[in-house]
């Protein structure tokens, strides 16, 4: 009955240790649901290549004008260090004007100081995106932060820089944490958990195969034995043959020796 209870307490063990890992993969199965809110027909731009220097300057938000963040696939936010992350940022558009998107920009700070800057993302320049009054659209923003940053836990700012007549607008999109993790990561964590799992269920195997053997045991136990004397064997003997001459020639035969 102990073994048994020590089976069951190892496996809620391994159980909650292997949840965190049950549970980033789940986070990583995830469909994107909040991705399809693109109205059809909006203008969504052209992407240009050139890279544009916005230096630390900041512009205020124009009324009116709404963003919102998807990480496509990723809800969990995990950000492979040197590889290529997309992410969608929304524009809704409830003013009187039709705005023209500028650029996207993002950078990484510490998520315990925004002072101390990590790294400048590159800025995603647009040419020919507008979004009419009363409409919304939606950006692709491609980012990759250094294969030399550290894995851990980081705040990612990102703003969309617009102009509304002529006069330049931003608003920051994303002010949240990020995951980075290491090139790899998902596959060596696989294998450690493939292979946590796999130690983890012999161990248990053996312990119950333990605990089997040792309740077969107690059953087949052998009754000890009953030795009978002699004793009581020779004395029924020779109340049988009492009076017979068999007894008395062993009479004779013991007076003689004295």
């Amino acid at each position: 009955m102990a073994s048994m209870n020590r089976f069951w307490i190892f496996g809620l063990a391994l159980l909650l240790l292997c949840s965190p890992l049950l549970q980033v993969a789940r986070c990583q199965e995830e469909s994107d649901v909040a991705s399809e809110t693109t109205e059809e027909g909006s203008d969504v731009g052209i992407v240009g290549e050139d890279v544009q220097d916005f230096g630390d300057g900041s512009f205020s938000s124009a009324p009116g004008i709404d963003t919102i963040t998807v990480f496509p696939k990723n809800s969990a936010k995990l950000i492979t260090a040197g590889e290529e992350t997309e992410l969608l940022v929304g524009v809704k558009n409830d003013g009187e004007s039709s705005l023209n998107v500028i650029a996207v920009k993002a950078s990484v700070h510490l998520p315990f100081d925004h002072s101390y800057l990590v790294q400048n993302l590159t800025a995603q320049v647009f040419n020919n995106a507008s979004v009419p009054a009363s409409a919304q659209a939606t950006f692709p923003y491609l980012f990759a932060v250094s294969k030399f940053l550290q894995a851990g836990t980081f705040d990612l700012v990102g703003t969309i820089v617009y102009e509304i007549d002529e006069h330049p607008y931003q608003n920051t999109f994303y002010n949240g944490t990020i995951e980075v993790v290491e090139a790899g990561w998902f596959l060596s964590m696989e294998s450690v958990f493939l292979v946590t799992l796999g130690v983890a269920l012999l161990v248990l195997l053996g312990l119950w195969i333990h605990g089997q053997i040792q309740h077969l045991s107690k059953k087949t136990k052998r009754a000890p034995k009953v030795e009978v004397g002699t004793r009581a064997t020779d004395a029924s003997m020779d109340e049988w043959l009492e009076g017979t001459a068999y007894t008395q020639n062993q009479s004779s035969k013991s007076k003689k020796k004295k």
